[in-house]
């Protein structure tokens, strides 16, 4: 299975309650934090969300 490396480049401070629950949800704590998160239709979904809050690569 593919993975996916996300950055926080924006904060989530100020933001809807859902938005911030997906970045949560991704395993994303705090600013400039880098995780690896599977490439699945549920993790996609949260990406496609807050896709403007983050850096998308792939892993």
């Amino acid at each position: 299975m593919s993975q996916i490396k996300l950055t926080l480049v924006k904060s989530v401070h100020g933001r809807l309650a859902t938005h911030k629950a997906c970045v949560s949800g991704l395993g994303i704590r705090r600013m400039h934090q880098t995780v690896t998160v599977k490439d699945t239709p549920e993790n996609r979904g949260m990406i496609n969300k807050v896709s403007y809050l983050l850096k998308i690569e792939e892993a």
